[in-house]
C-alpha cells in the first residue's frame, strides 16, 4: 500500500475550480500571499537543493509515474469516472459535492451550499454553469477563463499520460527537495500555452503538489495544489483495496485529498473524497448538455403555434 502523501494530482487537480461563492476569499489571500512570496523568494532560491544529476531520463520517470497510478492499460478502460466528497472553502463554508467526468472531454460538478446547488458542466464543447447563490438560476455559458479551467480538468487520467497526444510538451526540470522529500519536477506546458510544475515523488512517483497560474475574475492568480491520501481502487468494483477487500484484476491509485491555494497563502480550498465509482452505468445521454433555458422553451412553443 502506497504511503500517506502529505502534500496534488492530476485529474482531479479538481481545486482548480473555484465555486463563486469562495472567490473573495480566495482573492484577499492572493494578495496576502504574494506579498509572502515576494519575502519569501530569496529565501527559496538559497534553500533549494537541486538534484538534477541523478541520471533518470523523463521517460523513465514517466513510465514509473504511470504504473504508480495503475498503469495506462488500467486508464484506458476507465470511459467513465464519479467522485463524491466535501469541499472546505472556509470557515463556515464548507459544502458537499459530486463530479462526473466522462470521455472525451466531458465533465459535470455539483456542489450544494447554504440549501442552494451550485453546477459546472461541459459536455466537450458547450461549456456552462448555474450559479443560484449569485441570483443566477437559469444556465448560462461560463466565461471563456473558467471554460478553459474546466475543460483542464476533464482530462480523466491527467495531462501526463499520453501527452504528445493531447498537444502537450513535457520535460524534466530534475530533482529537487520539497519539505523533506526528493521529488522529480516536470514541467508541462499544454496546448494552450499554459504551463504547469508537476513535483513527483522520487520513491513512490505519485504527483505530490501541483504549480501554475490561472485566472479568476480575470485576475491571474499562481495556484498550488497539494495532493495526498492515496489509495488503490479496484477497477472492476471501485472498492478501496485492503486487506478485507483484496482486489482480482487491474488497480487504480487515486489521492482521496485535495487542497488548493494561492502560492504562499496559509489556506485555501480542501477536497476529501468519500467515494469513487469507476464506469458508473447510470449517466444520462444528456447530463453534461447544457438544458433549454424555461423563457427559451416558452418562446419555442409560442413559434410552434
Amino acid at each position: 500500500m502506497l504511503k500517506r502523501a502529505t502534500a496534488l494530482l492530476v485529474l482531479l487537480a479538481l481545486c482548480g475550480l473555484l465555486p463563486a461563492v469562495a472567490q473573495e476569499a480566495q482573492e484577499e489571500m492572493a494578495t496576502k500571499a504574494e506579498e509572502m512570496a515576494g519575502e519569501a523568494e530569496g529565501m527559496v532560491d538559497e534553500a533549494e537543493k537541486t538534484m538534477a544529476g541523478d541520471g533518470a531520463s523523463l521517460d523513465e520517470v514517466l513510465a514509473s509515474h504511470y504504473e504508480a497510478l495503475g498503469g495506462t492499460e488500467a486508464w484506458t478502460a476507465v470511459e467513465s469516472v464519479r467522485f463524491e466528497g466535501t469541499m472546505s472553502m472556509g470557515p463556515g463554508m464548507e459544502a458537499p459535492f459530486k463530479m462526473t467526468m466522462k470521455r472525451p472531454g466531458m465533465i459535470r460538478l455539483e456542489f450544494t451550499f447554504q440549501g442552494m446547488t451550485g453546477i459546472q458542466a461541459s459536455d466537450g464543447t458547450i461549456a456552462w454553469m448555474v450559479m443560484p447563490f449569485m441570483g443566477k438560476n437559469d444556465p448560462e455559458e461560463m466565461p471563456a477563463d473558467m471554460a478553459d479551467q474546466l475543460s483542464e480538468q476533464a482530462d480523466i487520467e491527467g495531462p501526463l499520460f499520453g501527452w504528445a497526444d493531447k498537444g502537450h510538451e513535457v520535460e524534466l526540470l530534475g530533482a529537487e527537495e520539497m519539505e523533506g522529500t526528493e521529488v522529480y519536477k516536470v514541467k508541462l506546458t499544454r496546448e494552450n500555452g499554459d504551463v504547469r510544475y508537476h513535483y513527483l515523488d522520487s520513491e513512490y512517483f505519485v504527483t505530490v503538489k501541483q504549480e501554475g497560474k490561472t485566472k479568476v475574475q480575470g485576475q491571474e492568480m499562481e495556484i498550488e495544489t497539494s495532493i495526498g491520501d492515496y489509495k488503490e481502487l479496484c477497477l472492476a468494483t471501485s472498492v478501496v483495496v485492503d486487506d478485507g477487500a483484496p482486489c482480482e484484476g487491474d488497480v487504480l491509485v487515486l489521492p482521496h485529498s485535495i487542497e488548493s491555494k494561492p502560492k504562499g497563502a496559509p489556506a485555501g480550498q480542501a477536497i476529501t473524497i468519500t467515494a469513487v465509482a469507476v464506469n458508473p452505468g447510470d449517466i444520462e445521454a444528456d447530463y453534461f448538455a447544457m438544458p433549454v433555458k424555461a423563457a427559451d422553451e416558452a418562446g419555442e412553443a409560442e413559434s410552434g403555434e
